[in-house]
């Protein structure tokens, strides 16, 4: 059985364990500690640190990246049931645009938003040695400006498109509900102010690969009221 090494709040561990839900892969989760997940914690400013899938064969996939494409090929060579979705579907172009917006979720908006907030509110709770230089309040203010740029855009791609990068669900759909369910998780995300990326992220959360995530609680760091409920 595939085992997923992940710790509950990385966005990037979310992100395949909404994928290995998706394409019905048995898999065992195994839990690391917040350190784990604190990028550069292990000499490596390098957030794919974490998740890494431990193969049934033998060997490792590490990152979010590497991980997404690893089981789109397993589908694309019929190595699962023929009815498992793609996570890149559709034709060049539209493969091409989900992978953009991949990138955009988990290298821009990590970088600009995710990380800051995680620096700010979870890893003084949870790691046990917390990153130094944690954000100063310009720039948590200038996080909490992008998180708003983001979600108008998110809300752009969700009314001019089914899913964000087109007709049919894509990776790009689950790395951005996997952010967003992680700033979710410390009620950073300003829902009324954006009504077209709440209702996209309401279809994603209702869909069943969602429910492990929703279930996560951490006792040092509790979630709002709100995150597990699917009328939020």
């Amino acid at each position: 059985m595939l085992r997923l090494r992940h710790f509950a709040l990385c966005p990037f561990s979310r992100s395949i364990r909404l994928a290995l839900q998706e394409l019905n892969l048995p898999h065992e989760l195994v839990s690391e500690s917040a350190d784990a997940a604190v990028p550069g914690a292990r000499g490596l400013a390098l957030p794919a640190d974490l998740p890494l899938l431990e193969l049934e064969e033998g060997g490792v996939v590490a990152g979010a990246y590497a991980i997404s494409e690893y089981l789109d090929e397993l589908v694309a060579r019929g190595v699962l049931d023929a009815r498992s979705p793609r996570l890149f579907p559709g034709p060049s172009e539209d493969r091409a645009e989900a992978r953009r917006l991949v990138d955009w979720f988990h290298r821009r908006l990590d970088r600009e938003i995710t990380q800051p907030l995680l620096a700010a509110k979870a890893w003084p709770r949870l790691a046990s040695a917390p990153p130094t230089g944690a954000p100063s309040s310009s720039g948590l203010r200038a996080a909490h400006t992008k998180l708003r740029l983001h979600l108008d855009y998110m809300g752009y791609l969700a009314d001019t498109r089914r899913w964000l990068a087109g007709d049919t669900l894509s990776f790009a759909d689950l790395a951005a509900a996997a952010h967003l369910s992680t700033l979710d998780y410390l009620a950073e995300i300003p829902w009324e102010e954006a009504q077209s990326a709440k209702d996209w992220y309401a279809r994603v959360k209702s869909r069943p690969s969602f429910r492990p995530l929703l279930a996560d609680r951490m006792t040092a760091l509790p979630p709002p009221a709100h995150y597990a409920d699917l009328d939020f």
